[in-house]
């Protein structure tokens, strides 16, 4: 049976968290917060507008929207200049050989990104050709746990959520793909992605016969 397997970007298919976190450091400097890599946790699979709100609160900052939309677009622009530097080398371990045996079996591969720059980031990996379809942070309007992204990529390769598989690494992700009624792969930590139906720490662990257990 053909189904749908649906990937995150951030954590799963690169480590942009590593740029976002140094954005958002800089950006909470601006404003005497020591912003540390503990709380960037917190930001994984949230919109940008959704975690400027969360750093305000840390911080206990009453900024102006004037501020926020300044910050915004700040945040945007440094983050831009480290991913222009991105090639091959950033993409995850064994990301190519999951995608390529899905390819294989001829399965359904989508992209489910809160991302609004997962189209230049996968550009510049070389992987934009290994997606059938690509939904990202300007394509939806609720940010997960909202499963939006992920019902859209269902749709758009045309397959019923029971038949879909989703791999994140944010916890809002999980609950996201749960709420769907997909199967949940979490990458990363067991103790934190505990609601997913399986976890891994990273590609590596996850072999070509688990695969298949997904596609039957």
């Amino acid at each position: 049976m053909k189904k749908a397997f649906i990937f995150d970007l951030d954590g799963v298919i690169v480590d942009t968290a590593k740029f976002h976190y140094l954005a958002w450091r800089n950006l909470a400097k601006g404003i005497n917060f020591d912003f540390t890599e503990e709380q960037n946790e917190q930001f994984k699979g949230v919109s940008r507008v959704r975690s400027l709100e969360i750093l305000l609160e840390m911080a206990n900052y009453k900024a102006t929207q004037e501020e926020k939309d300044a910050w915004l677009v700040q945040k945007n622009v440094e983050y831009l200049s480290y991913i222009q530097k991105m090639d091959q080398s950033e993409i995850l371990p064994d990301v190519p050989r999951v995608l390529d045996y899905l390819i294989q079996k001829n399965q359904g591969i989508a992209l489910g990104s809160a991302s609004k720059n997962a189209r230049p980031i996968l550009e510049r990996v070389a992987l934009i050709n290994k997606f059938q379809t690509i939904v990202d942070g300007n394509d939806v309007t609720a940010a997960k746990p909202d499963p939006e992204v992920f019902v859209k990529g269902a749709q758009a390769l045309q397959t019923d959520a029971q038949h879909c598989i989703v791999f994140e690494d944010s916890i809002a992700g999980i609950q996201a793909a749960n709420s769907a009624g997909m199967t949940s792969i979490g990458i990363g930590d067991a103790n934190v992605l505990h609601e997913a139906d399986h976890v891994f720490a990273d590609f590596t662990g996850m072999s070509n016969d688990f695969l298949d257990t997904l596609i039957k």
